[in-house]
C-alpha cells in the first residue's frame, strides 16, 4: 500500500482561506473489470481576489493518473506525490480542474468497496468516503468546510441499478445520472450500484426506498413494513421537532455488504451494514437497535449534512447529537418506548470504558491536528458520552429551550459549516442559563465523575443525605428512595425520587432510612455511582425486585463499575447475576449482564484454570471453569423458565449464551444433530454456526464438518462462519492457515479478516496459541501498514491476544508500542487493548 499523507488542520485552514469550491462534475465507469474503475472529475472553483498567486493541492489516490489539466493547461501526472497533486501559481478568479484516472476497488470497506455475493455470483459496489477516503474514488479538495454542488454520472453493467444522493435516472445511452445535489461536503457523496432488490414508496411527497442484495430479498421483504414504518415515524417526529424541512430530494436506505460501521449518513442515501437484514431469528432488542440506527442516521440529515462541522475536532457535533436524537426520537415516536435502558446498559458502558483509558479525550477536543488523529476519535466518547452529556443538558436546560437553540443553529448555518462555539452560541440565544460554562465543564474535560452517597442517621432513626463528588462537573440527578415491599419478600417499592443538583453540600432530609438509596435513578447523567453499605446489601438480596428496568440498568452499571474498579470481586458479580437474572424480563439487561459476565469476567477477570475442577469459594466462582459452569446453569434456568413460549427473546438470548459457555460438547452437539433446541427454537443459520464455532474450539468437529455446513449455507454469512470455525480448530495446521490468511496473503476482505480473528484466540487453547501471541507484535504492525486503518482497527480489536492475561503480554505490547512505530489506528487500538489487559491483571490480583 503506497503512503497516503494526512491533511493537517493548518493546511485545511490555509486552503479554505484561498478557495471557494463551487461545483463537482463526476463521471464514474464501473464496467472496466474487477480491479479498477474509471473516475473523471471536473472541479470548478475560485481563488479569492484578495490573494496573490498561490499554491495548493487536490487529493487523489489513483491506480493510474491518466491526465490532469488546469484551465486547459496540462499538469504533469508525475508530480502526484502521496495522494497530492500540486496546483501552483493560482491567480485570483475562476478555475477549472479536470482529472482522468483509474481507481482501485477496495476489499476493506474504504473508498469504492466491491463485493461478489457467493450465493448467486452477483456483484455490488458502494462508496464509503468518510473520513479521508474521498481520494480513493474521485479527485477533491477534501475537507468538510469546502462544500460544493455535485453532478454525478455513472456507467454500470447491464441489469444494475445506481443509487446516489439524489434521484437517479437511466439515460438513453445507458448511463445513470443523479439529480444535482445542494451544497454538501466531499465526504458525503455516495454511490451504491448493483442488481439491488428494492422496495419503494412515497411519504409526504418524497420518494422513499430500501434496498439490499438480491439474495437477501425474502428477508428484506419480511421486514419491509417495519423498516418503512420506523422511517416514516422518525421522519414525521423530526419535522415536529425541527423547523427546517428535510433538505434533500429523496430518502433511500441501502443495506450493503461488508460495511465497517453501523451506517453512514450520506445525504439522501444512507448506507447500513446488511446484517440489519435479518436472515435468522433476532430479539426485539436487536430490532430496536436497528430502529435506533435508522433514527440516528436520519438525525444526521440535519445535524451533519445540512449543517456540517468545519473541522474534525467537532465530530461530536455530528455523532453525539445523532446518538441522543436517535434514542430520544425512537422513544417518542415508535413502539420502542424503553430505548434508554439499552443505551444505559450497552452504549454507556462503551463510553465509560473509553473515558477511563489513556487515550481518553474531551467530548469536544480543542486540538485535532490532522485527519489521522480525527479518525481515532470515533469512539465511545464522541458517541455515548457525548449523547449522555446532551441528555444531561436537556435535563438542566429543558427540552423547549434545547430545541429552540437547535432550530436557531439550523437557521444560522443551513448548508454551511459550524463549530462548537457556534452551537453553544445558538443554545445560549434560547436561554438565560450559562451554557458556555456548562460546555467548558462537560465538553472540554475528560474522565468519569464518581458520586457517592453519605447517609447520616439521627437518634430518632431519621437520616440525611449528602453526596460526595470527586470531580468538578455539575450534575442534575434524581435519587431514588426504595423500601422493602410489604407484600413480596424480595420486592422493592419506590418511596420517592429527590431532585438533586450536584455539587450541593446541604444535607437533604430523607425521613426513615430507605432500604436502597440509588443516585442517578433515571440515568440522566454520566457518572459512576456507589452504594452505601446498607443499600449494597439490598442490591445483593433484592435487585430483581426493582420495578423499573432503567433503574435496574443503573444498578447493574454500578456493579459493573465496581468490578472494573476492583471494589467488587468478579465472582461476586456472577453470584448476583445467578441470583437475579433468572427473574429478569428486560432483554437488553439480560443480554448486557450475560455479555459482561462471559466476555470479561469469565474470559479475562478470572484465571483460566489452575485447578483440576472448577474452583469456588463458598459457592462463588474463582476461575473460568467455575464461571462457565455458573453461566450455563443460569442459562438453563432461563431456558426452563421460557418453555411456555411467552418470552422468545429471553429464550433466544439464553440459548446463545449457553452455547458460548458450554465447556462440554455433548448437549450442543445433540442440538446440532437434531436441528433444534428441545422445546425450540429450531436452529437457523446463526445458531448452527454458533454451535459449530463452539464445537470447533472444543475440538469436537473437524474441517470436513465445517465444509459440510458451508455447503448447506454458502452465503456471505456462511463464508464468515466457516472462516471463524476453521480458525477456532485446536490444531497447528488450522492455526497456521488462519494466521497466514490474516497476516501474510492480504486476500481477506474486512469481514473475513474479522471472522478469522474472532475464531482464532480461544482461552481453552493457551498452550497452542503461545507462539502466535509472540508473533502478533511484529505481524500486526506490518499488516496495518500495508492494508490501512480499517484492517488496523480490526487487527487491534479482534486479532489482539486478549485471552493472554499475563504480565508478559503487557510487557511485549508496551515494547511493541515503543519499538515498532505502529500506524495511528493500530497504536490507538493497542493502547486501549493493553490498558484493558492491565485492568484485568489488577482485578485478578485484587
Amino acid at each position: 500500500m503506497s503512503p497516503m499523507s494526512v491533511l493537517t488542520r493548518d493546511e485545511a485552514q490555509t486552503r479554505a482561506r484561498l478557495l471557494d469550491v463551487h461545483h463537482y462534475e463526476i463521471t464514474l465507469d464501473l464496467t472496466g473489470g474487477d480491479e479498477t474503475f474509471d473516475s473523471r472529475t471536473v472541479i470548478r472553483f475560485t481563488a479569492r481576489e484578495d490573494r496573490d498567486p498561490s499554491d495548493t493541492f487536490v487529493e487523489l489516490k489513483p491506480a493510474e493518473l491518466r491526465s490532469a489539466t488546469l484551465d486547459g493547461h496540462p499538469l504533469d501526472p508525475a508530480t502526484l506525490t502521496e495522494n497530492r497533486l500540486p496546483l501552483t501559481g493560482l491567480t485570483p478568479g475562476a478555475h477549472e480542474l479536470r482529472i482522468d484516472a483509474a481507481m482501485r476497488y477496495s476489499r476493506t470497506g474504504e473508498g469504492m468497496h466491491r463485493f461478489t455475493d457467493p450465493t448467486d455470483g452477483e456483484t455490488y459496489v458502494y462508496t464509503q468516503l468518510f473520513l479521508d477516503d474521498v481520494q480513493r474514488v474521485y479527485a477533491a479538495f477534501d475537507q468538510p468546510d469546502l462544500k460544493a454542488v455535485f453532478d454525478l454520472t455513472v456507467t454500470a453493467p447491464e441489469g444494475w441499478t445506481v443509487l446516489a444522493n439524489g434521484i437517479t435516472t437511466r439515460q438513453d445511452d445507458g448511463t445513470w445520472r443523479a439529480a444535482t445535489t445542494p451544497l454538501i461536503s466531499t465526504y458525503l457523496l455516495a454511490v451504491a450500484a448493483g442488481p439491488w432488490h428494492s422496495v419503494r414508496t412515497e411519504h409526504r411527497g418524497l420518494p422513499f426506498g430500501i434496498h439490499c442484495r438480491r439474495s437477501l430479498a425474502p428477508h428484506l421483504d419480511t421486514d419491509a413494513d417495519e423498516l418503512l414504518e420506523i422511517t416514516r415515524q422518525c421522519f414525521d417526529r423530526y419535522h415536529e421537532k425541527f423547523e427546517e424541512p428535510y433538505p434533500f430530494d429523496s430518502y433511500d436506505q441501502a443495506f450493503v455488504p461488508e460495511f465497517n460501521a453501523g451506517a453512514m449518513e450520506n445525504p439522501g442515501l444512507v448506507t447500513f451494514r446488511d446484517e440489519f437484514v435479518y436472515r435468522s431469528a433476532v430479539t426485539d432488542t436487536q430490532r430496536q437497535t436497528r430502529a435506533m440506527v435508522i433514527a440516528h442516521e436520519m438525525a444526521h440529515m440535519w445535524f451533519g449534512d445540512l449543517v456540517t462541522l468545519r473541522w474534525w475536532d467537532d465530530i461530536w457535533l455530528n455523532e453525539s447529537f445523532a446518538e441522543y436524537m436517535g434514542y430520544q426520537t425512537l422513544t417518542e415516536a415508535t413502539r420502542f418506548t424503553d430505548t434508554w435502558t439499552d443505551f444505559g446498559v450497552a452504549r454507556k458502558a462503551w463510553g465509560y470504558d473509553a473515558d477511563q483509558r489513556p487515550s481518553t479525550h474531551p467530548v469536544a477536543p480543542e486540538a485535532v491536528d490532522d485527519t489521522a488523529s480525527a479518525l481515532l476519535n470515533f469512539d465511545g466518547i464522541s458517541y455515548a458520552k457525548g449523547a449522555s452529556a446532551l441528555r444531561q443538558l436537556v435535563a438542566w436546560l429543558g427540552e423547549k429551550d434545547f430545541l429552540a437553540g437547535i432550530n436557531t443553529h439550523f437557521a444560522r448555518h443551513r448548508f454551511g459549516n459550524a463549530t462548537l462555539a457556534d452551537f453553544i452560541d445558538s443554545l445560549a440565544a434560547a436561554t438565560d442559563r450559562d451554557v458556555h460554562a456548562w460546555a467548558d465543564s462537560w465538553l472540554r474535560t475528560t474522565g468519569v465523575d464518581t458520586l457517592t452517597p453519605r447517609l447520616t442517621q439521627a437518634d430518632d432513626g431519621t437520616c440525611t443525605l449528602t453526596v460526595d463528588h470527586d470531580c468538578s462537573r455539575p450534575h442534575r440527578i434524581t435519587a431514588g428512595l426504595y423500601d422493602q415491599s410489604l407484600t413480596e419478600d424480595t420486592g422493592l417499592t419506590l418511596r420517592e425520587r429527590l431532585d438533586l443538583d450536584i455539587p450541593d453540600t446541604t444535607p437533604r432530609p430523607l425521613g426513615r432510612r430507605p432500604a436502597l438509596l440509588l443516585l442517578n435513578d433515571g440515568d440522566l447523567t454520566y457518572a459512576k455511582i456507589r452504594f452505601d453499605d446498607a443499600s449494597f446489601t439490598t442490591v445483593r438480596n433484592a435487585l430483581s425486585g426493582l420495578p423499573d428496568p432503567l433503574t435496574r440498568a443503573v444498578v447493574w452499571n454500578a456493579l459493573r463499575d465496581a468490578v472494573r474498579d476492583g471494589r467488587l470481586p468478579a465472582g461476586a458479580y456472577l453470584d448476583i447475576a445467578r441470583t437475579h437474572l433468572p427473574h429478569e424480563t428486560d432483554l437488553a439487561l439480560t443480554e448486557g449482564v450475560l455479555g459482561f459476565a462471559a466476555g470479561q469476567i469469565a474470559d479475562r477477570y478470572l484465571p483460566a484454570d489452575g485447578h483440576p475442577a472448577p474452583s469456588e469459594q463458598h459457592g462463588t466462582p474463582t476461575d473460568r471453569p467455575a464461571a462457565l459452569a455458573t453461566l450455563t446453569t443460569l442459562c438453563r434456568d432461563l431456558i426452563r423458565r421460557t418453555e411456555d413460549g411467552t418470552h422468545p427473546g429471553l429464550r433466544l438470548i439464553a440459548v446463545r449464551h449457553f452455547i458460548d459457555a458450554a465447556a462440554h460438547p455433548d448437549t450442543i452437539a445433540a442440538w446440532l444433530a437434531d436441528g433444534t433446541v428441545p422445546g425450540g427454537p429450531e436452529l437457523d443459520p446463526e445458531l448452527r454456526w454458533r454451535i459449530l464455532g463452539r464445537l470447533a474450539a472444543l475440538g469436537a468437529v473437524d474441517r470436513a464438518a465445517i465444509a459440510d455446513e458451508l455447503t448447506r449455507d454458502p452465503s456471505a454469512t456462511g463464508q464468515e462462519g466457516a472462516a471463524r470455525c476453521n480458525a477456532a480448530l485446536p490444531d497447528l495446521d488450522a492455526k497456521q492457515r488462519a494466521w497466514d490468511a490474516m497476516f501474510t496473503t492480504d486476500d481477506l476482505s474486512n469481514y473475513l479478516f474479522t471472522a478469522t480473528a474472532q475464531g482464532f484466540w480461544q482461552p481453552e487453547q493457551t498452550a497452542l496459541l503461545e507462539r502466535y501471541t509472540d508473533r502478533y507484535w511484529t505481524d500486526a504492525p506490518a499488516v496495518a501498514a500495508r492494508r490501512g486503518p480499517a484492517i488496523a482497527a480490526v487487527a487491534a480489536r479482534w486479532a489482539f491476544p486478549r485471552h493472554a492475561v499475563h504480565a508478559d503480554t503487557l510487557r511485549r505490547g508496551e515494547q511493541c508500542l515503543d519499538e515498532t512505530d505502529p500506524t495511528p489506528a493500530l497504536r490507538r487500538g493497542l493502547v486501549d487493548a493493553l490498558d484493558d489487559l492491565a485492568r484485568a491483571l489488577r482485578i485478578r490480583e485484587a
